[in-house]
């Protein structure tokens, strides 16, 4: 089968979250079942040509855009070994810019992000044409990639190249649709009816939006986790609107569990830690602890769990549930490692609290990979208070190097984390239901608790490790669903 991955992130070459981490495993997943898979995404000016040797293509278009021409260009980066290539899509006045989405100086959205990625669109559609390679599978990631099923359907003839292809959506997160003013739906230059008409598949409250438009005309159409489905088709919380659109397509959406790629996430050959370890082996990873509490400037306490959280800092991760809990969590004998960029008022949050507790609370306000491989590796416990979490890939990682998820019971937080059960020794981590600061500080306590029965916590810790969550199950639902 010949499958083209559409998604505005790929790691390793750029990512902000989980989007990034799963298009950089699922498609070599798939190649290595045997397919053949292109992946294409926007080249940013972040992506260094030289480190991931990337070649020029050659190939070059004159996309419209609003009626004005704009030259595309592409570089390539091919494993011929794995069957797989990835494509990167040039122009440098929409993607020669510092950040992926977002403009830093005023920590808002780019203004002209529908051109951006109608852009990146059409652009991936002319390449492939000129190229001649049919994908039997379109499989887009997002709202980003969202118009490509508009175009094919509302432009039969001018895209006959693609009369076989089979369009597959994927949402990672709906909390993100890609939403615009009604006026800038002229810009793409579609059917009227596509917007106005009481159903069209942008009209969205009065505004002009990229993924209904996806979820209505995609042949296929899935998500990451099989609670988060259920979630987004029957409840308003976690719905965004959408839930209606969402509950009446046909097929129903399908929930498909994200994976880990443990050729990179596990702690027996994990570069980026300072020393190895495994289920049986528990010692190297006592000594990440050592190491990470030494690079945070923190005091080490052997009896003392360590909280770790990676994440970007926004409403949808629990932070309010942290500036609630704040005062009672560092009651607790806990300290805390934080890693990741946001929001200013978590920012200004975290900065506060490290002030209040020199002792307990480390935040790196930045995104490292390497040290959040550090982090995985060097926490006790993992903490999750998401208000909705489409999968989640951290708490997958975290029950590998034997840190044990705290988390709300939630999309695919609640699919991969089984509750501890302290009479039988059950379960993988903790889970919580309610979205209060109360009960994740219960959840917390619960933890830090069993945290001083070394014995307890040692069997809890392997119970973890043990799950396994490889991306190869991932893979072969995702060819099930392209074959239906």
């Amino acid at each position: 089968m010949k499958i083209l991955h559409v998604s505005s992130e790929v790691s390793p070459f750029a990512k902000t979250g989980g989007l990034g981490d799963v298009l950089g495993a699922l498609p070599r997943a798939q190649a290595k079942l045997g397919h053949e898979v292109k992946v294409c995404m926007p080249r940013y000016a972040s992506i260094n040509a030289e480190k991931h040797n990337l070649i020029p293509s050659g190939w070059e278009a004159a996309v419209d855009i609003a009626g004005r021409e704009f030259k595309a260009t592409a570089s390539r980066v091919k494993d011929s070994r794995k069957k797989i290539e990835y494509l990167f899509i040039e122009n440098a006045h929409y993607f020669g810019r510092t950040e992926l989405y977002r403009d830093n100086e005023t920590g808002k959205d780019y203004t002209d992000n529908d051109d951006r990625f109608s852009f990146f669109c059409r652009a991936v559609l002319s390449l492939l044409q000129k190229i001649g390679w049919k994908p039997d599978i379109i499989h887009i990631h997002d709202w980003q990639a969202a118009l490509i099923p508009s175009l094919l359907k509302a432009n039969p003839e001018a895209y006959k190249f693609y009369a076989d292809s089979k369009t597959c959506l994927t949402i990672h997160n709906l909390g993100y649709q890609g939403i615009f003013e009604a006026e800038r739906f002229a810009r793409l230059n579609l059917p009227e009816e596509y917007n106005y008409a009481a159903a069209g598949p942008f009209e969205f409250w009065g505004k002009v939006n990229f993924l209904k438009s996806a979820i209505t005309l995609s042949d296929i159409v899935t998500t990451v986790s099989p609670r988060y489905a259920k979630e987004i088709c029957q409840n308003d919380e976690f719905g965004c609107g959408l839930e209606g659109v969402l509950s009446e397509i046909d097929p129903p959406v399908r929930g498909i569990l994200n994976g880990a790629d443990y050729t990179i996430w596990s702690p027996t050959r994990d570069k980026d830690i300072p020393h190895k370890f495994s289920a049986a082996n528990l010692s190297g990873k006592r000594d990440c602890k050592a190491e990470l509490m030494k690079e945070c400037g923190l005091p080490m306490r052997e009896w003392t769990p360590v909280i770790g959280m990676i994440s970007r800092l926004a409403d949808q991760k629990g932070w309010d549930l942290l500036e609630e809990a704040a005062e009672d969590l560092f009651v607790m004998n806990i300290q805390m490692v934080v890693l990741g960029t946001g929001d200013k008022k978590y920012h200004d949050l975290l900065l506060s609290l490290e002030k209040k507790f020199p002792d307990q609370l480390k935040a790196f306000l930045d995104f490292d990979d390497a040290l959040a491989h550090r982090i995985e590796a060097g926490s006790d416990i993992f903490l999750m208070p998401s208000r909705y979490e489409p999968c989640g890939l951290n708490q997958i990682y975290s029950l590998k190097y034997g840190t044990v998820p705290v988390v709300r019971k939630v999309g695919g937080l609640a699919d991969t984390v089984i509750d501890y059960d302290r009479k039988d020794g059950t379960g993988t981590g903790f889970l919580f239901e309610e979205y209060t600061s109360e009960a994740m500080l219960l959840a917390i306590a619960r933890a830090v608790e069993l945290f001083s029965s070394k014995r307890s916590w040692s069997a809890l810790v392997r119970n973890g490790m043990k799950a396994n969550f490889s991306w190869q199950v991932a893979a072969l639902e995702y060819i099930k669903a392209y074959q239906s």
